[in-house]
């Protein structure tokens, strides 16, 4: 697998109590030309006002889909408890579906505890909550193979982490991207982590996509050195300001005129 150098946009369903801002706010992102709009699975605001506006990810998600034409679509990422993993899975095709294969699945472990607290779901331990993600990527591998209509694609998995015993088995065991939390020298030692539950598993290192969060035009060359090669902004409501968004772009565009295929 080839990757190409790669923005994302992250629009955080929060403070927009009118859905219209984040459907405009997703249409001036394809326009500006990222290569990925995700949005992210909580169900109440991580800053600001804690119980100000917000919306669920996967029914936005679907929206996305028909709303959108080029850019990849997903979660940044979901939680791995909030949903019973078979009918994740079915979700994700449908999604992938009504996209034509535009769907990348972000997954990870969860660690936002009030999500949990208000909507019934056992927080439990980090341990707890590792195992638990373990089991859905499982089950929603053995799941897809199963779906009829089958997914267009096979469904690129994001897994969102960086625990170095447990986190980082599973990305090299099922991801197609890891999405990292490090700085960079966090990120190069866990890198070489990854390699070595690569190779116990048989797998090439190199057929995993680096992503970090946008780290700005001064520091994203040594991160794209240390083969980062998918950059993501995010940004919040009720604004949704893209300027961050076109400042990655026009670095992207110094360095790469042409555009790149993703991963649909």
């Amino acid at each position: 697998m080839t990757h190409g150098f790669r923005i994302g946009v992250q629009l955080q369903p929060q403070h927009a109590p009118d859905y219209g801002l984040i459907r405009d706010a997703v249409l001036r992102s394809e326009d500006a030309g990222v290569d990925i709009v995700f949005t992210w699975d909580h169900f109440y605001p991580l800053y600001g006002d804690p119980d100000g506006a917000h919306f669920e990810c996967w029914t936005m998600l679907a929206a996305f889909a028909e709303q959108t034409e080029r850019v990849e679509i997903g979660a940044l990422v979901s939680g791995g408890g909030y949903r019973n993993p078979d009918l994740l899975a079915d979700m994700a095709r449908t999604v992938d579906h009504i996209s034509d294969g535009r769907l990348i699945l972000g997954i990870g472990a969860g660690w936002f505890e009030k999500d949990y607290d208000e909507y019934g779901y056992e927080f439990g331990t980090a341990g707890h909550r590792l195992k638990l993600l373990g089991e859905t990527l499982s089950r929603i591998s053995a799941r897809l193979d199963k779906l009829n209509p089958a997914p267009t694609r096979h469904i690129p998995i994001l897994i969102g982490g960086g625990g170095e015993r447990k986190t980082l088995r599973l990305v090299a065991e099922y991801a197609d991207v890891w999405h990292s939390f490090a700085d960079l020298d966090a990120l190069r030692h866990k890198s070489q982590v990854l390699a070595e539950h690569c190779a116990a598993v048989g797998r090439e290192p190199a057929r995993i996509e680096r992503s970090v969060a946008w780290p700005g035009p001064e520091a994203a060359q040594d991160f794209l050195d240390a083969g980062v090669t998918l950059f993501t902004v995010g940004t919040g409501g009720p604004d949704y300001d893209l300027s961050t968004v076109l400042e990655a772009l026009r670095w992207r565009a110094d360095r790469m005129p042409e555009p790149i295929e993703g991963l649909a």
